[in-house]
């Protein structure tokens, strides 16, 4: 038997046993007919596997869940408009749920979680309509372009946890089935008081005052978060609408939540304004707006003012704890404040070296003008990180250390020290002190990227594959649209034998590899990761091109060619592999350090194992090492 992630789609026919009752045959053949004209061809459309017919229903599995979801709208969305000659109370009509879990496989067939929760879904959907989990939700986004509704929570036999609803109808009319969806005023009372606050518009007419309108979001983020009354949506998910004109009910549908903040910044010398307004997500109804002008020298008071009125128009308490640490603000030099921004813009846009080595300037110039800014200490330790994993020789180890202990003297409690302090530990091979930092820092931010994807990798590199999973899996709901995430997870999934999600990790990567490849086209690492991705989806002659291209450009950037080692062992081009391999051995002390260490659990090196040249190779790389390792490049 085999477990594996996949998208369950179950499906039956409303009122099947009376329309059987009124005329068997005909009900049958009908049946017969529409499957094989219509359900049997799209199913196979959307590469789905028909697992097993159950009379009138159906369960079928899918590896994308974006297919599955796909299938099952086309089905209805065609049903819909099928069989005009029949009265409407005879005509056949599907209820249809769609799942995203864990299955049992058990030869033909298939058990489990995953197909117990898509089953109630199929009993709770509209005749006619698709209710999908808020997981499926969560992994469709809006790309499909079908409008979902939030249908609430609701309970499943034998799961641990209500799981979230939401449901599309295609214009079917049944007059013996309500609809089931709660009032919003019942689902708001239900999850509490939740928010997400949206990217606040630059409307500055300079796209290089970016960093500030995205500054002052983040902030408004972290310090609502602070209230113990609210339920704040992070940072990266809130910021995958950037950009986009969007109906305020389905970002409340989409992210799960009863209220939703938006507003803009208007930056000009020493002058800013910035204008907010709440939202309720449920019905669109504007329940406060603010514009407030002051002087820059005043932002720190203002974001103060702005939190506050919010949460009193959402008539939350407000802890007098809370309050005195939404108004500490690490620093009081509006100067530092804004480099500081500048810095996290720049940190944000990706981990490769020219965008880190900016923001790491910024910081810099921010601990220049407030030495006493610990957030701008952390900002130094996590790019001497990243740098330190580039093999830059200006980044190391001690470095990291004191910046990180720096931040954390000047504030303890801040996560982003304590998630600096452990990235440290972990690029010193320092396992265990490294997940202790990871889960203060977790303790006081479970959102934060950072602390939830090192931990995953300090996991991952002492073969904790399972706990690492976890972590993974837990950055993507938190970035969904990173590539580096879903690339580790697939590279767990195979050390943990999942080939079918290992597989659906891999594809979802290589959509955002191509996006990022897009709009960076000269960046040969993303290169490599595409390369790696295609030899797993079986696309050697378009993995060998993406390699060679990636070869081109690589340079003598030691980072480059080791995922280019990647890339040609699944490739099966070891000799190649090896070359770029041995040209590790050039790097710093901590550097090859870290690589030995990484090397050994690394997945897509698997192919090279048994090879002569392998093994000398980490025998000589072994010699060599002056530190314990740690590092993963």
């Amino acid at each position: 038997m085999q477990r594996r992630l996949s998208a369950i789609l179950s499906a039956d026919i409303v009122g099947y046993t009376r329309l059987m009752e009124i005329d068997d045959i005909s009900t049958l053949n009908r049946l017969k007919s529409l499957r094989h004209d219509l359900v049997d061809p799209c199913i196979a459309t959307h590469n789905g596997r028909i697992v097993k017919l159950m009379g009138d229903g159906m369960l079928v599995e899918f590896a994308s869940v974006a297919d599955a979801v796909r299938c099952a709208t086309e089905i209805q969305s065609t049903i819909a408009r099928a069989e005009p000659q029949e009265a409407q109370d005879r005509r056949l009509v599907y209820r249809i749920g769609v799942n995203l879990g864990y299955i049992i496989v058990d030869g033909d067939d298939i058990h489990g979680d995953g197909v117990n929760v898509a089953a109630r879904l199929q009993s709770l959907a509209d005749p006619g309509g698709v209710a999908i989990a808020g997981i499926v939700r969560e992994h469709i986004g809006s790309e499909l372009g079908v409008d979902f509704e939030d249908f609430g929570q609701h309970s499943v036999k034998n799961h641990e946890r209500p799981i979230q609803v939401h449901m599309a109808r295609f214009g079917h009319r049944w007059q013996d089935s309500p609809p089931k969806r709660p009032p919003a005023a019942v689902i708001a009372e239900s999850e509490g008081v939740s928010i997400a606050v949206l990217p606040f518009t630059n409307m500055s007419g300079d796209p290089e005052q970016e960093y500030f309108s995205d500054g002052i979001t983040e902030d408004i983020i972290t310090d609502l978060a602070k209230v113990s009354a609210l339920s704040v949506i992070a940072r990266n998910s809130s910021f995958i609408y950037k950009g986009r004109a969007v109906d305020m009910k389905q970002v409340g549908c989409e992210l799960g939540v009863r209220y939703v903040l938006e507003g803009s910044v208007r930056k000009a010398g020493n002058k800013v304004r910035i204008a907010a307004q709440l939202i309720n997500g449920t019905d669109g109804r504007h329940v406060w707006a603010e514009r407030y002008d002051r002087d820059l020298e005043d932002i720190f008071a203002l974001q103060d003012e702005i939190s506050k009125h919010i949460v009193d128009a959402l008539k939350v308490r407000l802890l007098a704890k809370e309050l005195e640490t939404i108004t500490k603000r690490g620093t009081d030099n509006p100067e530092a404040y804004q480099i500081y921004l500048m810095g996290r813009s720049f940190f944000n846009r990706g981990h490769e070296s020219r965008s880190i080595k900016a923001a790491r300037g910024l910081f810099a110039k921010a601990v220049d003008l407030d030495p006493r800014y610990a957030r701008a200490y952390a900002g130094l330790s996590d790019c001497d990180s990243y740098l330190l994993l580039a093999n830059d020789p200006a980044a190391t180890y001690d470095n990291i250390l004191d910046n990180a202990n720096r931040a954390l003297e000047l504030d303890p409690g801040l996560s982003d020290a304590h998630a600096s302090r452990g990235i440290a530990m972990f690029t010193k091979g320092l396992r265990a002190e490294a997940e202790a930092e990871f889960e203060l820092a977790l303790e006081r931010d479970p959102t934060s990227f950072e602390a939830n994807f090192f931990y995953g990798r300090n996991c991952h590199a002492q073969g904790q594959f399972e706990k690492a999973r976890g972590l993974y899996e837990r950055t993507i709901a938190l970035k969904p649209d990173d590539y580096r995430a879903w690339d580790q997870l697939r590279a767990v999934h195979i050390s943990l034998g999942h080939h079918q999600e290992a597989v659906q990790s891999a594809r979802e990567c290589l959509r955002l590899i191509e996006g990022e490849i897009a709009a960076h086209p000269d960046e040969p690492i993303l290169m490599c990761y595409g390369g790696c991705l295609l030899a797993d989806l079986g696309e050697m002659e378009r993995g060998a091109s993406w390699a060679s291209r990636a070869a081109a450009i690589a340079g003598d950037d030691l980072r480059v060619l080791y995922n280019l080692a990647c890339c040609y062992a699944k490739l099966g081009k070891p000799a190649e592999a090896i070359a770029c391999l041995e040209r590790q051995a050039s790097g710093s002390p901590t550097y090859v350090a870290s690589v030995v260490a990484w090397m050994k659990k690394d997945s897509d090196l698997d192919p090279l194992r048994n090879h002569p040249r392998y093994l000398a190779l980490a025998d000589r790389m072994e010699a060599q090492l002056a530190e314990p390792p740690g590092l993963i490049p």
